[in-house]
């Protein structure tokens, strides 16, 4: 005996949602890579300029004069990380608007609070490298 099909609860998308939602996917890995690129940037300037630095307490370098000091060198390593972060950032928040105006339905993503936190912490070590 053939038994009626039972009735689904579940919407079928359409195939301009799942473009859409293969179009977001994208923009949250996209700001995903961004953020470990941004975290490694940040981590590496800081850990370079506590290296010297340690080593300088240590009294293990002498005073050489060079163009660019490790404090300088890790400094600007934050900072390139904090400025890759806040443009990704910026270009990210557009790329949403733009989705949200054809999907209203596209969800928040939890990147963008990442995306803050991580630059509070970069900001921390930017601040305590300046003031050692």
């Amino acid at each position: 005996m053939n038994r009626p099909a039972e009735p689904t609860s579940v919407h079928e998308p359409d195939s301009m949602q799942l473009a859409l939602e293969r179009t977001f996917l994208a923009h949250e890995r996209s700001m995903m890579a961004w953020i470990r690129t941004s975290t490694s940037l940040i981590t590496f300037g800081f850990a370079y300029f506590k290296f010297f630095m340690f080593l300088h307490q240590q009294g293990q370098t002498g005073h050489v004069h060079r163009f660019l000091s490790p404090r300088g060198f890790g400094l600007m390593m934050i900072g390139i990380g904090l400025l890759a972060l806040a443009m990704a950032t910026v270009q990210y928040w557009q790329h949403l608007k733009l989705l949200r105006k054809q999907y209203p339905l596209a969800r928040w993503s939890i990147s963008l609070f990442i995306a803050a936190l991580i630059s509070f912490v970069g900001l921390c070590a930017f601040i305590e490298a300046i003031i050692p």
